[in-house]
């Protein structure tokens, strides 16, 4: 999904060594999560130490892309120009990714229709070289 006149532009996150992998992976279609090589923690947000054995020997690694809603709220407020509300703020627990949760949107559902315990999947919504991860119901 690419930025539209119905999708107004987001802020965007400024990419560095770190977190590139998980700000552009959208590209292939794939959900970039950084692993430990040594430990095998998956370590999110990006870093370049692992935060369970302070390896450095990290690097990105393709999950799932799937998931449950662990927690939500529903966004009345219009804090950014154009921005459509109401719309869904939710943390997602990664499949996969044990201790990995991501701050993300549900979309494409009417917002009502969003529960704790949803099973949702990765959509990517392309602004620029970005490729922000966000998340529908399977049903």
């Amino acid at each position: 999904m690419k930025t539209t006149a119905a999708t107004p532009p987001r802020p965007l996150p400024r990419l560095d060594a770190d977190n590139r992998a998980f700000w552009t992976g959208g590209a292939t279609g794939e959900l970039q999560i950084m692993r430990c090589a040594n430990c095998a923690a998956f370590i999110h947000p990006p870093r370049p130490v692992c935060r369970h054995c302070l390896s450095d020997n990290v690097r990105p690694e393709a999950v799932a892309g799937t998931g449950i809603v662990d927690t939500f709220t529903v966004n009345y407020q219009p804090w950014y120009p154009g921005l459509e509300v109401p719309f869904v703020i939710a943390r997602v627990a990664l499949d996969g990714a044990p201790g990995v949760f991501l701050t993300t949107n549900i979309v494409g559902c009417p917002p009502d229709s969003v529960d704790i315990g949803d099973r949702v999947r990765v959509t990517f919504l392309q602004q620029e070289e970005i490729y922000l991860p966000l998340f529908e119901k399977i049903d």
